[in-house]
């Protein structure tokens, strides 16, 4: 397992969280998602024959949050 930690910035609320959490969380392969929302942070744990980090990033882009 791989472990990435992204900054995104547009998060602002609990639904946030559960957007990104959910959505990411929902990727095959990836076996565990945290949102730290104070440090704009997501910490992803991975497996990279599955996913892929320009996946992770582009799931995120698409719930309307920037990835840093």
């Amino acid at each position: 397992m791989d472990h990435v930690t992204l900054t995104v910035s547009g998060m602002s609320c609990g639904h946030c969280v559960k957007a990104v959490e959910g959505s990411v969380g929902e990727l095959q392969g990836v076996k565990k998602v945290a949102v730290d929302l104070a440090k704009g942070q997501v910490d992803v744990e991975f497996d990279t024959k599955l996913v892929s980090i320009d996946k992770i990033k582009e799931t995120i882009d698409d719930q309307g949050y920037d990835v840093k």
